[in-house]
Formats: C-alpha cells, sequence, structure tokens
C-alpha cells in the first residue's frame, strides 16, 4: 500500500516523447498508404506499352479504311446532331496512335520513332479534312448544327479534358494488362474526331472561320496529349534509346528536347490564351447578367441574349455588343451606367460596350438590321426550335414596326374629312427591286365612289399621292386605285 503511495508518476517529457512517436508512427502509415495508392512503377510494363504504342502508329490498308469509316459516322452525326452516333465514330478513330507516338519518341530519344509518328499523324489529317469536306460539299442537307457549332471555339476546358484525357491514357497503358474501358472513355473524352470533321465542314460552305476554330481545338487536344504521353513516360523511367555512335545519341538527345520544349512552350502559351479569354467570358456573362439581362422594359423592347457578341482579343481590342430588339429605347443613363458598371470588372475595362438599339432607326433602316442581325448570329441559335422561336418574334415585331412608322389610323381619320369621292384606304409595305437594289415601298390603295369619269378617279389619285408624300415626308411612297 505504502510502495504504490510513492510510486513515481510519468513526467510531462515522457509523455510528449510518446506522442511524437505516435504522431509519426501515424504520419508514416499515413505516407504508406498514399504511396501504395498512388504508386503505378511497379506495376508497370514498359516493353509491352512501347510495342503496343509503336504498333498503332503505322497508318495503311486496314487502318486508313477505318479511319475514313470514322469521318463519314462522325460527319453524318454532327450533320444530323446525333451525340450518339459521333461518339460511336470516336470510338473506332484510330487518330490516338500517331499521336501517342510522338509523345513517347520525345521521352525516349527515339527519334525514328518520331519522324513516323509525325508522318503517319499528317496523312490521317489530310485524309480526315478531305473525306469530311467531300461528304458536306456533296451532301444537300448541311444544317449548322448544336454539335458542329460547340467544336469551333475551344476553352480552358478544353484544354484540361485534353491534358487528364491524355494522362489517363498513357497510365492505361502503361498498366500491366491494359485498362479497355479507360481507353474508350477517353477515345471520347479528347475527341480527336469531330473538330477535323468541323475543318472539312467549314471549307465545304465557305466559312474559314469555323475551320480556323475547330482546327485550333484539334491542335489543342493533339499537343496536350502528346505533352501528357511525355510526361508518364518520364516518370515511369522507360529506358531510353540507346545508340552505338554517342555522337549520334548526343544529337539525337538534344533534338529530342529541342523537339519537347518546342512542343511545351506553345503549349503554355495557348493554356495562358485560353485560359485569358475563358476568365474574359466569365465576367463578360456575369456582367451581363448583373445588368443588360435583368433590365425591365416598359413598352416594345425586348434584350435577345442568342444575338449577343462577345469578342475578345487582346491585340485589337475586346468589345461585348448587345441587340436591344424593338422600338423602345434603353435611356443614354442607362447604357452609361451599364459602361460604369463594365469597368468594375478587372477583366473587362478595356473592353468596348455596343448597344444596338432598333428603336432609333427608321422603318426600312429596321427592317434591314434585323434581317442582317439575324443572319450574322443565327448560326448560335443552337436548335431548330430556336430559330423558329426567334423568326415568329421578328415577324410579330416587323408588323409592329409597319403600324408605328406610319400612323395609319390618322391618315385614314384626315383622308375621310379631306376627300369625300375616298371609301376605303389600304397601307402596306411593297418590296420591289430594279435587280440592282433591294426597297422597301411604302404603298397606299385608294377605292373610290362608284360612277366617277376616268378624269375624275385620275384626279383624286394625283391629289391623294402628293398629299400622302407631303404629308409623311415620303418621296418614294406610291398610291395605286383598287376596285
Amino acid at each position: 500500500m505504502g510502495e504504490n503511495l510513492f510510486e513515481e508518476k510519468p513526467s510531462a517529457a515522457d509523455s510528449s516523447e510518446e506522442i511524437k512517436k505516435d504522431f509519426k508512427g501515424l504520419l508514416g502509415s499515413a505516407q504508406k498508404f498514399l504511396f501504395e495508392l498512388l504508386e503505378i512503377r511497379s506495376n508497370t510494363d514498359p516493353v509491352a506499352t512501347k510495342e503496343s504504342i509503336i504498333a498503332d502508329i503505322p497508318f495503311k490498308g486496314h487502318t486508313s479504311w477505318i479511319l475514313v469509316c470514322s469521318i463519314f459516322i462522325a460527319s453524318i452525326g454532327l450533320n444530323a446532331n446525333s451525340t450518339a452516333v459521333v461518339i460511336g465514330a470516336m470510338l473506332i478513330s484510330p487518330l490516338m496512335g500517331p499521336i501517342l507516338g510522338m509523345g513517347m519518341s520525345l521521352a525516349i530519344n527515339d527519334i525514328d520513332m518520331l519522324r513516323r509518328s509525325l508522318k503517319n499523324f499528317a496523312v490521317m489529317v489530310v485524309l480526315s479534312v478531305l473525306t469530311a469536306f467531300l461528304f458536306f460539299y456533296f451532301f444537300p442537307l448541311r444544317d449548322e448544327s448544336s454539335e458542329l457549332l460547340a467544336r469551333t471555339a475551344p476553352d480552358i476546358r478544353d484544354v484540361l479534358i485534353a491534358f487528364f484525357g491524355g494522362l489517363a491514357l498513357v497510365v492505361a497503358r502503361a498498366k500491366k494488362g491494359t485498362i479497355a474501358s479507360v481507353i474508350f472513355g477517353v477515345a471520347i473524352a479528347t475527341a480527336l474526331m469531330p473538330p477535323l470533321c468541323t475543318v472539312g465542314f467549314g471549307l465545304a460552305i465557305g466559312k474559314p472561320l469555323y475551320a480556323l476554330g475547330a482546327m485550333y481545338l484539334f491542335t489543342i487536344n493533339t499537343i496536350f496529349i502528346a505533352l501528357a504521353t511525355f510526361l508518364v513516360i518520364k516518370y515511369l523511367r522507360f529506358p531510353m534509346v540507346r545508340y552505338a555512335n554517342s555522337k549520334r545519341r548526343r544529337l539525337v538527345a538534344r533534338l529530342a528536347s529541342v523537339v519537347g520544349l518546342a512542343v511545351m512552350i506553345p503549349a503554355g502559351i495557348t493554356f495562358y490564351n485560353v485560359l485569358q479569354k475563358s476568365l474574359f467570358l466569365k465576367q463578360a456573362q456575369e456582367f451581363l447578367a448583373d445588368t443588360v439581362e435583368i433590365y425591365e422594359f416598359k413598352d416594345n423592347g425586348r434584350y435577345e441574349n442568342g444575338l449577343t457578341d462577345i469578342h475578345f482579343d487582346e491585340k485589337l481590342g475586346s468589345y461585348l455588343e448587345v441587340a436591344i430588339l424593338g422600338t423602345e429605347e434603353v435611356p443614354e443613363n442607362i447604357v452609361n451606367m451599364w459602361r460604369n458598371k463594365k469597368n468594375t470588372y478587372t477583366r473587362l475595362k478595356d473592353a468596348d460596350l455596343r448597344v444596338l438599339q432598333g428603336g432609333r432607326d427608321d422603318s426600312e433602316q429596321k427592317f434591314n438590321y434585323v434581317n442582317e442581325l439575324y443572319e450574322s448570329k443565327k448560326a448560335e441559335l443552337l436548335t431548330k426550335e430556336e430559330r423558329i422561336r426567334v423568326l415568329e418574334e421578328e415577324v410579330a415585331n416587323l408588323g409592329k414596326y409597319a403600324a408605328q412608322s406610319i400612323p395609319f389610323q390618322e391618315i385614314s381619320a384626315e383622308a375621310k374629312i379631306n376627300y369625300e369621292n375616298v371609301v376605303g384606304l389600304g397601307f402596306s409595305n411593297r418590296i420591289q427591286t430594279d435587280f440592282n437594289k433591294l426597297d422597301t415601298v411604302a404603298l397606299f390603295e385608294l377605292q373610290l365612289k362608284k360612277g366617277l369619269t376616268s378624269d375624275q378617279r385620275q384626279g383624286e389619285l394625283k391629289k391623294m399621292t402628293s398629299w400622302l408624300r407631303v404629308r409623311l415626308k415620303d418621296s418614294t411612297l406610291q398610291v395605286k386605285i383598287v376596285e
């Protein structure tokens, strides 16, 4: 009993040491767990991986026919706006082989493999674009579907998809016992085939900007898949190709390093540029949501989001162009308030805000404005239903423009008082051409009392024409007698 009373208790220093030991043990266990979870070198088969990638590089015979068929399938799917068909085309496309070959050849200093990969890649791209061009050039249905338009304007997400898709593909290829489902998934995600089809589509319909945008997307996918391949192969420490001639070995190593750097530099520049554009578009959409989209029109006015043009160009200048349809004007003080609000966004300060308002134009300009605006922006309307909806609304608005530009009720009331031989009056806008230019002319139709002589009828027509032209300040106005 006495011995227990005088038993020595552990000191604070001993307790601290035990806690440190426990913490180190826990940290070590966590590190071991994470290492075993993420470690891939031990389960990698460099020889089999290299052989499988080399086997996919050649482009001849069966591979060429598979590529042509996949291009046709993808073109039909894009034309029909069918996502399922486009996915099917991506699954059978052999385009990924040469890209992986380029990335691996740079990583292991194999200049011969790089040469073969570049040659086969170039042939594949040319054949793909040519096939898509011929399809869209001769096929009678060439709608600008949303599936096609989605491949003309790449953003930062496309860069990330290509890079991480390439990482997943190479890691799957390097694993002992390749995961086929991963390869299929990457084929779908990185989407090499649809952009090439869109290039052919843009060339076939005479819109090179579509072709340039789609080729830019394809280039992004290619560069970042090759870059991901290069980095993974380097990380896995695949054996370098050895050359008997030490001078040649050094030359090849230097050449591979230069080419690898040449790929990384545009990849970095592309990533930066696409990121800047994406951040600009994000702030532009936030700005529009906080200002233009919530503005409440009191009368006949409407903001059409589908006709908004957001243009980013650091060198030539960026701008936001919004269209206000209808006869109601947005007050200048509101527009100035929008511009001040725009300047609070860091990436929109130097961008120009353009507000196009239909209410400031005369009747003929309104007709031309709406038609030109719709024609120039209809590609951004994603579905046929959306196009039909907008067209129906514009037709209704054009009717309102015509009624409001000519005060027909006032004119008819004055004509009834001043011209006793007039029993009816009609009005319409008449479109006419001399085959050199197209004009819109105001046309009045005059009904006269029965029993008037020919001279009396011509006299009434002449007086009515002169009066209406002076009254409406329109020397091109026409009047005709109807029975």
